[in-house]
């Protein structure tokens, strides 16, 4: 027998309120006794990190180290739907409710399936053993079950941490035998998920900023070459004033950037101090920097990931001239970076149960000062930007650097009914929106199939039945509405995850051989 998940409408990644629809397709060579086919809607996050050995200060509060380096994982179900395709209800009803085996003939069957994204996680307190065990190499791991919870919108796909954090998406279908003996057929299919964003704030006027101030140095000019007809002279201190200026990076408040376009941020700089010298732009760089914070049990650690947005150099484009008055903006032409977008491989902020995800953009300009000499117009390579080339001499170049803490959008906008209903809950705001079940660190109760049951040995069978037919959690407030809201329509953004590549060996980091891999 052969199992296959076919989806009707593949996309690219899939958001909040989609419906999900497809079939699973038995390719069957002979004739083959089933009890059911179960199809689930499963999200996991797993982290893993490695524990210090014995002795090591880096241990902590709870520590268990041993002599060597040990690995402690995390896995959390933040996502668990299933469907029954096969018996039907209608096939139960006439069977009187028993549970029946069925034997199904050669060649190919069909059935379908459906499931309808929802806004919030529902993560559990417990795994199932099958969940929580990880088999790498030659080695077996199982993750303890934790107590730290929280309730918030799903996040999205994340890679790009191999063998240490995951974010996954996948479809699963199993097709259950009665005969103990043999095993089950399973298939999976992975789907990209990319969330609805947070209900934004009305337009303002209000910005947030992050300010620097420099004093230029006076111009020292070079000492002139030692001639027979003239003595060498040393360098003596320019008569002209070297300006004072402020560097301001300003973005819309709050400080949102949004997927797939580019950066609402403006540069401004400013004179400080009466002076005749023109403060010239000579390079610029625009960063996105993401901080992911990995939490396993008592372990945490912190990685960062960096885009390159803008990188601009050898430019030499005057701000203002030389009867610009104190104070007065002298803005950065923003069509150095209005037509980049940031890129589709920068994952939403977001946090979860072990992990959390954001960002800080880091903007580095590069200034000079002097007196232009003959200024010649330009056109860069795609004749749009007006570049100045003057001939001035430099007295000095400093680079100043601003950090401004923003929040990354996946610019899917929630329904319009959804917005209306939570503004009138109390107020339109993020705080609002899957706000509500609160982070909780105290394990709360189950008793529904919307996550995996704990794992039972000596009934593995009995467990996998009660949880693919057991009633549903109580839904969240967004969840409840989301039954009847239909899926987001507008333009679907590129989202991309690179893909996981083999693990590199650095016994320091992970305790992980170069061929062993978290996630298989």
């Amino acid at each position: 027998m052969a199992v296959h998940i076919q989806l009707d409408r593949p996309h690219a990644y899939f958001t909040n309120l989609d419906i999900i629809t497809g079939r699973v397709i038995l390719s069957i060579f002979s004739e083959e006794t089933i009890s059911a086919i179960n199809v689930k809607l499963e999200c996991e996050s797993r982290t893993r990190l490695a524990m210090p050995p014995r002795g090591d200060s880096r241990g902590g509060r709870g520590y268990r180290g041993g002599d060597r380096a040990q690995n402690e994982l995390e896995v959390h179900k933040l996502l668990y739907k299933v469907q029954t395709v096969f018996p039907s209800a209608e096939l139960l009803q006439q069977q009187g409710g028993e549970k029946l085996s069925f034997t199904l003939r050669p060649g190919p069957h069909e059935y379908p399936f459906q499931f309808k994204i929802p806004f919030n996680n529902s993560c559990s307190s417990t795994n199932s053993m099958l969940t929580n065990l990880h088999v790498s190499g030659a080695r077996m791991e199982m993750a303890r079950d934790t107590n730290r919870h929280v309730k918030k919108p799903l996040p999205p796909t994340l890679s790009g941490f191999p063998g240490e954090a995951e974010i996954q998406y996948f479809l699963k279908a199993t097709v259950q035998r009665p005969a103990f003996y043999k095993e089950n057929f399973r298939a999976r299919s992975a789907l990209n998920f990319l969330p609805i964003e947070p209900p934004r704030t009305a337009p303002n006027q209000r910005e947030s900023y992050a300010r620097r101030n420099h004093q230029f140095a006076p111009f020292v000019p070079l000492p002139q070459k030692q001639s027979i007809l003239r003595k060498q002279s040393t360098g003596s201190i320019s008569g002209t004033i070297p300006p004072q200026i402020s560097i301001d990076g300003r973005l819309p408040d709050p400080a949102v950037i949004t997927l797939n376009e580019s950066l609402p941020l403006r540069l401004i700089v400013k004179k400080l101090n009466e002076t005749t010298e023109i403060v010239f732009l000579k390079l610029l760089q625009v960063k996105l920097i993401g901080y992911t914070q990995i939490r396993a049990h008592e372990l945490q650690r912190k990685e960062t990931s960096s885009w390159v947005i803008v990188s601009l150099a050898n430019l030499t484009l005057p701000l203002g001239n030389s009867n610009t008055p104190i104070n007065k903006d002298m803005e950065i032409d923003k069509k150095l970076w209005s037509t980049i977008p940031l890129p589709n491989s920068v994952p939403p902020s977001f946090d979860t149960c072990n992990l959390t995800r954001h960002y800080e953009l880091e903007i580095g300009v590069g200034l000079s000062y002097g007196s232009p000499g003959s200024i010649k117009v330009g056109y860069n390579l795609n004749m749009q930007i007006l570049v100045f080339i003057a001939d001035l001499q430099q007295p000095e170049l400093t680079v100043q650097s601003l950090r401004m803490p923003v929040q990354v959008y996946s610019g899917i906008t929630p329904p319009p009914a959804l917005l209306a209903e939570l503004a009138k809950r109390g107020g339109l705001s993020k705080a609002n929106f899957g706000a509500t079940q609160d982070a909780t660190t105290k394990p709360f109760s189950i008793s529904s199939s919307s996550q995996p049951p704990p794992f039972s040995p000596s009934s593995a069978n009995i467990a996998s039945s009660s949880a693919d037919t057991a009633e549903d959690a109580p839904p969240s407030y967004e969840d409840a509405m989301a039954e009847d809201l239909a899926p987001v329509d507008g333009p679907r953004r590129d989202y991309q995850q690179p893909l996981a590549g083999p693990l590199v060996s650095d016994s320091k980091r992970t305790g992980l051989f170069s061929n062993e891999r978290l996630f298989p």
